[in-house]
């Protein structure tokens, strides 16, 4: 082919999928020799060098990346073969069964080429799958000879029967082979006494859960939870906490993890560490990381941690101190996203960091730049900031600190790179500014201090603009409740149209009043 001359424009084209698309590829070809082949493996001498074997070369992090990337191209396929049979094109149903065919045989071939002491169940799937997929593109290739549309009909329904035990195959023989994986990943962490192999097997588990939450169950129920904890209570594995621990909050996404972490005294075992000064910054944050996800208010099978109610008042001092001593933003938004999701998990925490001066700590890092330097971070000290307004004595601390500025200033939170997670952050921010806001405004100090800082116009814009709280509806019932408690504070700082529309009447129809408003109202 002649050489192109692209234009400069090309280079705005998303790198990710491009990226996708490159990785995809030798997947693709592979498939491609794979067909002109006949799906037949290359033979090799057993003591000539491997060369010809794709994966050889690869870790087992690698492979099983490659298989779990070709096992969604063969998912993808197959839910695409079902589509195209629904519309009845048989041709491109037969190609492509011919294309899933050699997609399984390529799976199950690069497999075996890395895998070690597999099962008798895994090889009996192994043929029934493969059996299965001959079975299927002989049948298709059938249906191609054939014009007779009553036929069609009938061998339509058994080539649904077919596609539906290949999927059910295929999904076992998937499952066997994580759990396959999963179990040779622990029983090296269980047996080597290397630490370069126990480090590599904890990252091969990292790399495992985060495929999603179906393999974060496998390991749990494995004993990924058990084994790890077990090298958390080991001094002379004290270079691999950091990453042990960070495997462990993945992992205990799930409810099976929090079980195995219930059974083994986890929170025990965190709370240890946490108060260990003697361990690197790195390992409390991470240990910072797995309490903040196993309190997350988002989870529905937190209820059984009766014992984080045990070490609780220890635990929030060590997340102070970590936050007070945080020497990045990383640090500090682990450590602060662990009290914050504490603060929900129980009203009684809220007391304590009142007790450790903790808002004094919060308020002064996010005068930091170097510390609290993303909306992520600013959403969870407003978070804990939120949850702790409901205590009296907080308006105090807020004064004391200069809080009603930083609350003020949240209202004005923006996205600067225009990203989906980061603008809903920013919104996170304004409408818990707002709820502070409201909420600590019972006190007459903090309203007088929140009106001199123009607090009311700020929400009246944010009422009345849609693009300043980026249409979010949470915001503006946050922004509507904060200005009817400053309005009674100071009601002559309102023009009459503002209080007529935006405080008088009943809350839900300012509401959508304000829904419905266009930009060019403001």
């Amino acid at each position: 082919l002649p050489s192109l001359s692209l234009p400069s424009s090309m280079h705005l084209i998303q790198v990710d999928s491009v990226q996708r698309w490159m990785e995809d590829l030798k997947l693709m070809t592979d498939c491609e020799c794979m067909c002109i082949l006949q799906s037949k493996p290359i033979s090799i001498e057993k003591d000539e060098p491997n060369e010809l074997i794709l994966s050889s070369q690869y870790s087992t992090c690698d492979n099983l990346q490659l298989l779990l990337k070709r096992a969604w191209i063969i998912s993808t396929e197959l839910t695409r073969i079902a589509q195209k049979l629904e519309k009845n094109r048989w041709q491109r149903v037969h190609s492509m069964t011919v294309r899933v065919n050699c997609h399984v045989r390529s799976m199950v071939n690069e497999y075996n080429t890395f895998t070690r002491n597999s099962s008798e169940e895994m090889h009996q799937f192994e043929k029934l799958l493969i059996d299965k997929c001959s079975e299927f593109t002989a049948f298709t290739e059938r249906c191609l000879q054939t014009e007779d549309e009553e036929r069609l009909k009938s061998m339509k329904s058994c080539i649904n029967e077919t596609l539906t035990t290949i999927a059910q195959y295929f999904g076992q023989l998937i499952e066997l082979v994580l759990t396959h994986e999963a179990q040779n990943l622990l029983r090296q962490i269980e047996l080597s006494g290397s630490l370069y192999v126990m480090e590599s097997a904890i990252s091969g588990l990292f790399s495992l859960a985060q495929e999603g939450a179906h393999l974060c169950r496998i390991i749990a129920k494995e004993g990924g939870v058990v084994a790890l904890f077990k090298i958390c209570r080991q001094d002379c594995f004290r270079c691999l906490y950091p990453q042990t621990l960070r495997t462990l909050a993945s992992i205990c996404c799930v409810e099976e993890g929090m079980h195995q972490l219930e059974k083994v005294d986890g929170i025990l075992c965190l709370a240890d560490i946490l108060t260990d000064s003697s361990h690197s910054e790195a390992t409390h944050a991470e240990a910072a990381a797995v309490i903040a996800q196993i309190t997350s208010p988002h989870l529905t099978f937190t209820q059984h941690l009766s014992s984080f109610l045990e070490n609780m008042e220890e635990i929030v001092t060590a997340l102070v101190k970590l936050c007070q001593e945080a020497s990045s933003g990383e640090v500090f938004l682990l450590a602060s996203a662990a009290l914050a999701n504490i603060t929900f998990f129980d009203t009684m925490a809220c007391e304590i960091l009142l007790q450790l001066n903790a808002m004094k700590i919060l308020l002064a890092a996010c005068s930091d730049k170097r510390i609290v330097d993303t909306p992520y971070s600013r959403d969870q000290v407003v978070t804990i900031l939120a949850n702790m307004s409901v205590l009296d004595q907080c308006a105090s601390e807020i004064i004391r600190g200069n809080g009603v500025q930083l609350l003020m200033e949240m209202l004005f939170e923006k996205s600067s790179s225009g990203n989906s997670a980061e603008v809903a952050a920013c919104e996170r921010v304004q409408q818990k500014s707002a709820v502070t806001l409201a909420r600590l405004s019972r006190d007459p100090e903090v309203a007088d201090a929140a009106i001199k800082l123009s607090c009311i116009p700020r929400l009246i814009k944010l009422c009345r603009s849609p693009t300043e709280r980026n249409n979010s509806d949470s915001v503006l019932v946050a922004c509507l409740a904060a200005l009817r408690r400053l309005a009674v504070m100071s009601p002559d700082r309102l023009e009459d149209s503002d209080f007529q529309q935006l405080v008088k009447p009943r809350l839900v129809d300012s509401f959508l009043l304000c829904t419905n408003m266009e930009e060019s109202f403001v």
